[in-house]
């Protein structure tokens, strides 16, 4: 994943803190995060949707035909920037965690060097703030919202979603590749040898971040499994 820009103290960074105090508290990050973001970044509810990019996909024929359009998506072809920018709010807005929608948001705000592109209802940032307020579990968005603070100099930030990430992920090891590649890509080596041995424990086979992390001279073979003790026989 290779994404991302920089806000000073917004109504998102204390959205965000009130998460890390929900999950000390017990209340739910989606929540916690409603309380204070809400006023910022809108309401969720649409005209049409919001629909869950991974369980629904059967309304996205609609939304992809005429709004997020391979030319929306890659930023390229006869539309101004307001227009991608307004046919990228509409799917966001059906579809809050919709993954490459949130990619293509994120590119067009580098790409004009703004924090909300005219034609957009939110700066940049809502919008990952509203996929998260949607579907808190969503490691996908996490891991891009990850790369945009990376690329913003928030570092903290970034490392807190991609915890958040992996505790989301479990045992699938795709996304704990994942998450060590975007550590790796941000220079954070440590982090991303222990999600590439964790992906690798899991059973991928992938060897580009093993790879990587060798020419970088920071690979080290996992520890072995401590053996079992002998048992005792009269």
């Amino acid at each position: 994943m290779k994404h991302l820009l920089r806000n000073s103290a917004s109504p998102l960074t204390v959205a965000r803190s009130l998460a890390a105090l929900a999950a000390a508290t017990g209340l739910t990050i989606g929540s916690a995060m409603a309380q204070s973001a809400a006023p910022v970044c809108g309401p969720l509810e649409n005209h049409f949707g919001p629909f869950d990019y991974h369980t629904q996909k059967q309304k996205l024929a609609l939304v992809e035909q005429f709004h997020f359009t391979p030319q929306v998506e890659s930023l390229v072809g006869g539309k101004s920037s307001a227009a991608v920018a307004g046919d990228l709010n509409y799917t966001l807005k059906a579809f809050p965690n919709h993954h490459r929608a949130l990619m293509s948001m994120m590119r067009l705000g580098e790409k004009l060097k703004v924090s909300q592109p005219d034609g957009a209802d939110y700066p940049v940032e809502c919008y990952f703030e509203r996929a998260l307020r949607f579907r808190p579990q969503d490691s996908t968005v996490r891991m891009i919202y990850a790369t945009y603070l990376f690329k913003g100099q928030r570092a903290l930030e970034a490392q807190r979603e991609l915890e958040l990430a992996a505790l989301a992920a479990g045992d699938n090891a795709l996304t704990h590749y994942n998450i060590g590649t975007i550590y790796f890509e941000n220079q954070h080596y440590e982090q991303a040898l222990a999600h590439a041995h964790k992906a690798y424990a899991l059973g991928l086979t992938q060897p580009t971040l093993r790879d990587q992390l060798k020419l970088r001279g920071k690979w080290k073979d996992p520890a072995p499994a401590p053996s079992a003790p002998a048992t005792k026989t009269d």
